[in-house]
């Protein structure tokens, strides 16, 4: 796979003090993504799309965006059809809620929540490369991937969607979860796509793709004559 991007477009990395977000921003680049990481209004609503990494709890990564402001900026991004990719603890945060440290409301950008992995005998955190099976291979986010395809998880809870047609992949450690979401302009992955070699290079450039079509949509509709 080539993973390369024919054209470049700007993508921010939304920096709200949780986890990987410098290894997503160098993946990004290494794409051929304009990339920059800022918690800074501005400049989120000036980029073509934005990634929201995060490791650690969802509590306190709530807590971190409502203290930025970046909670309602998230919601206004997906509801004005900007691409937004959540990774990891970014997917976890876009559902109404999580059970995780007592329970906490979320940016309820997707209905359903967040619940501890049903993982049987196994051990927590679940870490390590897991096959993910994508229910829709049609959706650009997956474009060019195998229906089944090898990524890293490092993670002890996982969305439960309210609705199944926002399911995009799913995985199994001890019993099935949900990897991987899309809805509207959202897009969500409970793996690692900058630790997951080709296939995860592969998706970050069809979601970099996603922001360009967007963003020629978005010029197209304000150059229409009225």
């Amino acid at each position: 796979m080539r993973p390369l991007l024919e054209e470049p477009v700007s993508i921010a990395v939304v920096d709200y003090g949780m986890g990987n977000r410098r290894s997503v921003e160098k993946a990004l680049e290494h794409i051929g993504v304009r990339a920059n990481m800022s918690s800074e209004p501005a400049r989120l609503r000036d980029a073509a799309g934005l990634v929201v990494p995060g490791v650690g709890s969802f509590p306190r990564g709530m807590e971190n965006l409502r203290e930025r402001g970046l909670d309602e900026l998230l919601r206004e991004r997906v509801a004005s059809g900007v691409p937004v990719l959540g990774v990891c603890l970014g997917l976890q945060l876009a559902f109404d809620c999580s059970s995780e440290h007592g329970g906490a409301p979320g940016l309820g950008i997707i209905e359903g929540e967040v619940r501890r992995l049903e993982a049987g005998s196994r051990k927590l955190p679940h870490i390590g490369w897991n096959e993910v099976r994508f229910l829709r291979p049609s959706s650009p986010l997956v474009g060019e991937l195998p229906q089944r395809c090898a990524f890293y998880h490092v993670h002890s809870f996982a969305p439960v969607p309210a609705r199944a047609q926002d399911v995009l992949g799913v995985a199994e450690y001890g019993a099935p979860f949900v990897s991987a979401v899309e809805s509207g302009s959202f897009y969500g992955v409970q793996f690692h796509p900058e630790k997951s070699s080709a296939a995860g290079l592969r998706l970050l450039a069809n979601f970099a793709r996603i922001c360009i079509a967007a963003l020629a949509l978005s010029h197209a509709g304000a150059q229409a004559p009225r």
